[in-house]
């Protein structure tokens, strides 16, 4: 079992000059529910190379255990600083790919290329499409086989209006991802806000929010079967 993450390159929030990137708990939770369910796992992103962080998803009194195992993990750290990039990989050797969320993936996942082509080949080839948070902003331009967006018709969730209201964030962000996800066709699904909440249609699946990461990782794994 073989499975790509692929991670944001962008460390901005627009034009308010805070430090973006990962929010950490969505990369660590799940990377390490699929190392200890015996996956090997790749770390890559948009640019290549180092992938910026959220700082705010570092604080250690809300951090997971996930984050220590992670950072204590030497392979895993050399993985995030080294990073490859998406435009020399193919969906050919993996079984699943996963979009963890973070601001930073609003600005870049959406403009890649690269990664629409990966995601539209990886699910046309019955592989696992997965994302949790703001990870689903890089499914915006990806297609099912026939052409359509791959989200259109299917049970989707992600970070919500409502949670991006409370973030402070809704006129930061370069479109609403709950609204964008809408229009694109999706039957989206949400829970209360900043509770876990994940959905797998076939395979296709998605979380709401960090809180959802544990529950997507575990349909993830479901899915690859």
């Amino acid at each position: 079992m073989k499975i790509l993450i692929v991670l944001t390159s962008h460390a901005r929030i627009g034009e308010t000059g805070r430090s973006t990137g990962v929010w950490i708990e969505e990369l660590t939770t799940p990377y390490y529910a699929f190392i200890d369910a015996g996956a090997d796992v790749d770390l890559a992103s948009t640019a290549g190379g180092e992938v910026p962080v959220d700082p705010g998803s570092m604080a250690e009194a809300d951090r997971p255990e996930s984050v220590a195992r992670f950072l204590a993990d030497a392979l895993a750290v050399e993985k995030l600083k080294h990073s490859l990039k998406v435009a020399d990989l193919t969906a050919e050797p993996y079984d699943a790919v996963f979009l963890p969320g973070g601001h930073g993936t609003m600005w870049d996942l959406p403009e890649s290329t690269a990664l629409a082509d990966l995601l539209t080949t990886a699910f046309a080839e019955g592989k696992v499409v997965s994302a949790v948070c703001h990870g689903p902003a890089g499914l915006v331009n990806a297609k099912d086989i026939e052409g359509k967006p791959l989200v259109a018709g299917r049970k989707v969730s992600a970070f919500t209006n409502s949670e991006e209201e409370a973030a402070g964030l809704t006129h930061a962000v370069p479109f609403l991802l709950e609204t964008r996800i809408r229009e694109l066709g999706a039957l989206y699904e949400r829970g209360p806000d900043f509770q876990p909440h994940a959905v797998r249609d076939g395979n296709l699946v998605t979380g709401q929010n960090p809180a959802s990461s544990t529950r997507v990782a575990q349909l993830v794994l479901d899915a690859i079967g």
